[in-house]
């Protein structure tokens, strides 16, 4: 390509098309109509410069002007309270429904691991005095001990905020780093797991296998489940780099990226709840049946909630992504 009768063969166009979108006043149809033949011209114009000859200075002013008409076609989108019900009620449960294949079998997995590391540790002593002196470990698993205060040692509302946070920073870290490959979420899933194992198995092997259960269902069902959701599409998006389908590898990648976030903030609200039941039910003096009660019913809301919303959602066309009127505008490809 020759910049230079590029330029002066489609300056005039970009001259008139800045001129209208620096017009104060109300546009007529006509000029209106010339505006989106303008903008459209000018995004193929910026679509062959990139693929022929890109000058930074021209690709600079042309980006900036594509940008500017697209506003102005499109108009500028407030949010609403519209729009946050049917993120609640559509795209996120879509989202973690349509990807259920790969959380599923990642929350089976990775409770399988924890349930291993749990009897591993609950048959070998030589491995609990790796884990810390007999001392601290009694300390630990005894009646009242440490296990058992770390849920009541706090104020209630401070401590739900502690692990809502907590929680919402691993979930974050899965979905945001799952693009590594997915390796990152793989030892952040190892880690909870360990974690679970070692308080299985500590628990276990001092005869107090109830308590240690009445203390970790209320909450954990939930808190784990949102975990697995964000590890399962966190790996997805890891999968999404070398295998990216049909799709183009950075389309793929958008559209998986934007339904990470998305899920990502869903999550957060999953998890606020899950930290509101560890702050004020997995302590309280309610019966253990009741306080496993609580979680199991917790667990189901959010079960059925995904099932039936998203699945509702995903039959009817949804992946969970945002809606297409939101999405960046794609630019022509030159052959």
């Amino acid at each position: 390509m020759d910049l230079d009768v590029f330029v002066t063969a489609h300056s005039a166009e970009w001259d008139r098309l800045d001129s209208l979108l620096r017009r104060k006043r109300r546009l007529t149809g006509t000029e209106a109509d010339e505006l989106v033949t303008l903008y459209q011209r000018t995004t193929t114009h910026l679509s062959l410069l990139l693929s022929s000859a890109p000058d930074p200075a021209l690709t600079g002013r042309l980006t900036s002007l594509v940008a500017r008409a697209r506003s102005k076609v499109t108009g500028a989108r407030t949010s609403s309270w519209r729009d946050a019900a049917r993120f609640f009620t559509t795209s996120f449960p879509a989202a973690v429904y349509r990807l259920r294949h790969w959380w599923i079998p990642t929350a089976v997995l990775s409770l399988t691991v924890a349930a291993l590391l749990g009897w591993w540790i609950a048959a070998h002593p030589e491995v609990q005095s790796t884990l810390g002196a007999p001392q601290e470990l009694r300390e630990m698993t005894r009646p009242g001990g440490d296990y058992e205060a770390y849920y009541s040692n706090h104020p209630a509302a401070a401590f739900a905020a502690q692990v809502w946070t907590n929680n919402a920073q691993a979930v974050a870290l899965c979905l945001v780093l799952g693009a590594f490959l997915g390796l990152p979420v793989l030892w952040i899933l190892f880690e909870n797991m360990l974690n679970l194992g070692a308080g299985l198995g500590l628990m276990s092997s001092a005869g107090r296998l109830d308590t240690f259960l009445g203390l970790i269902l209320p909450h954990g069902l939930l808190e784990l489940t949102a975990v697995f959701v964000a590890a399962g599409i966190g790996l997805r998006l890891g999968w999404t780099v070398i295998d990216p389908g049909p799709r183009p590898r950075r389309t793929a990648l958008a559209e998986e990226g934007r339904t990470a976030l998305g899920v990502a903030i869903g999550l957060a609200a999953v998890l606020f709840v899950s930290g509101a039941l560890e702050g004020f039910v997995t302590p309280s003096g309610l019966p253990t049946w009741a306080r496993i009660t609580i979680g199991i019913l917790a667990e189901l809301a959010f079960l059925t909630y995904v099932y039936v919303l998203g699945g509702r959602a995903v039959r009817a066309g949804e992946t969970g992504d945002v809606a297409t009127t939101d999405r960046a505008a794609l630019l022509p490809t030159a052959a």
